[in-house]
């Protein structure tokens, strides 16, 4: 069985299992149910698919639906925006399948570099593939942890939160900052689900992290655009920075996250006071 196969047959089964059948608007049928969530037939019913087409489906057989399919699929298992993406790319309706393979390395073009100097009070740092960390202004490795002093390889921000001792620390709420990096890495392998950096990654997650291999486990999904970090840091104290995206045109495969407090809060102090004592040294 193919890989993108294989990783549809496991998302679809997970994502049945999470549906409540309470709430699916499925007439009660008097049976037990062994398992929690959804069975296949009640899947195939609500998306409007014979049981069949719908048990090849989960089993990764090798079948095409329409986008019409998909669409039912997704409303079927109540996908999020999230969790519907990353099925079309699973089964392919999307462009994902068929685009060119990109450059084994990323490289951040000269523009956004001078954009990460020019926000240099604030922190700022740019996300490829696979959450590699391609560039981080000064900011953002005193806010975070200096990603330039880290090996090539290690420049990698699910890597270093959950291997690295310091991230345990820093994030307030680690657990919750570690799942949504999970989830976004599983969105990933979705697009492209055949890059073998991506794959030794997450082979090396699961072998090392007890709590990444749990949650690669349940196959969710999440598409980070904002939201916001809990922080206690070593020279400042705990302070709560607001981050938003950015993805530059002609280059989707690369994002901006700019981080920054709310005006007048002790959060906003805080950062400040980091801001001074990175830029001038006091």
């Amino acid at each position: 069985m193919a890989d993108t196969n294989r990783e549809l047959a496991d998302f679809l089964r997970r994502a049945r299992s999470q549906v409540d059948p309470s709430r699916a608007g499925l007439p009660p049928d008097g049976r037990v149910r062994r398992v929690p969530g959804l069975r296949r037939e009640e899947v195939a019913l609500l998306a409007g698919v014979s049981t069949d087409y719908y048990a090849r489906l989960e089993q990764g057989r090798p079948i095409n639906p329409s986008p019409a399919v998909v669409e039912a699929l997704s409303r079927a298992l109540s996908l999020d925006a999230a969790g519907r993406a990353h099925l079309q790319d699973l089964i392919g309706v999307t462009a994902a399948r068929t685009r060119r393979r990109p450059p084994a390395v990323q490289r951040v073009r000269p523009g956004l570099h001078q954009l990460l100097a020019a926000l240099d009070g604030e922190p700022a740092l740019v996300l490829g593939r696979r959450t590699d960390v391609l560039a981080a202004n000064r900011m953002a490795r005193a806010l975070f942890t200096d990603f330039e002093r880290m090996p090539p390889r290690e420049r990698n921000y699910a890597r270093w939160m959950f291997l690295d001792d310091d991230a345990r620390s820093l994030f307030v709420d680690w657990e919750d900052q570690a799942r949504a990096a999970v989830e976004s890495l599983r969105l990933d392998v979705g697009r492209d689900p055949g890059d073998p950096a991506t794959t030794a990654l997450v082979e090396d997650l699961r072998d090392r992290s007890p709590e990444f291999d749990g949650w690669w486990e349940q196959h969710r999904v999440h598409q980070r655009t904002h939201g916001s970090k809990r922080l206690r840091h070593p020279v400042v104290g705990e302070l709560t920075v607001e981050y938003e995206t950015l993805s530059p045109p002609g280059d989707p495969d690369t994002t901006l996250y700019l981080y920054t407090a709310e005006p007048g809060s002790p959060s906003k102090s805080a950062l400040d006071l980091l801001a001074s004592w990175v830029l001038t040294g006091t």
